[in-house]
């Protein structure tokens, strides 16, 4: 029997998940306001984990291009500082 945890959360509405590397090269899942997020080797692993998060909708995901780091304390910068100017996310 295999036993799988259920989501952390249980929002109907899916909010944003960023993926992206840490300055150890590490990929960093992270819910937008903190709710979620982890560690992870692979940027496979970080996407599936975001996934099952989120209740699979890939059109929230964004990956950044730029250095993320796990935010524990939920204190995520807002969304335009995240991207800058003219910058778009990427799913």
């Amino acid at each position: 029997m295999k036993f799988v945890e259920p989501p952390s959360h249980n929002r109907s509405a899916a909010a944003l998940v960023f993926i992206g590397r840490n300055r150890s090269g590490q990929w960093v899942a992270q819910e937008q306001n903190g709710l979620y997020g982890g560690l992870f080797v692979s940027r496979a692993e970080a996407m599936k984990y975001a996934l099952f998060e989120n209740g699979h909708h890939p059109e929230t995901i964004v990956e950044l291009h730029r250095t993320i780091e796990l935010d524990t304390q939920g204190r995520l910068a807002p969304i335009g500082m995240l991207f800058g100017a003219g910058k778009r996310p990427v799913a």
